[in-house]
């Protein structure tokens, strides 16, 4: 079955820098295109970025936009957000999400917490 597990969150000071991973696993990874999506408490999920399955196409919503790179290795089954110049806003759970066969599937995500 389909599986997104990530990991690489943590506490981290404003102006730090986090790399976020997604491991994939029980469909073909270099199919799909693949998105980050956070939530902050109280908010909705919103999506942060996605790259198309061969990682030639990002795109970045506002929020992250020129901080923000979104890369994966197909060959690792792996996706990856490195975060940069983190603002306290940025704080949030960081999802995966991959969409087959019309069933979108989330990981269970890795907080990130930006705080001083």
């Amino acid at each position: 079955q389909v599986q997104l597990v990530e990991s690489g969150g943590g506490l981290v000071q404003p102006g730090g820098s986090l790399r976020l991973s997604c491991a994939g696993s029980g469909f073909t990874f270099s199919n799909y295109i693949m998105s980050w999506y956070r939530q902050a408490p109280g908010k909705e999920r919103e999506l942060v970025a996605s790259i198309s399955s061969r990682g030639g196409t990002t795109t970045y919503e506002a929020s992250g936009k020129g901080r923000f790179n979104i890369s994966r290795d197909n060959a690792k089954n792996t996706m990856y957000l490195q975060m940069n110049s983190l603002k306290p806003e940025d704080t949030a759970v960081y999802y995966c999400k991959v969409v087959k066969s019309g069933v979108a599937y989330w990981g269970q995500g890795t907080q990130v917490t930006v705080s001083s």
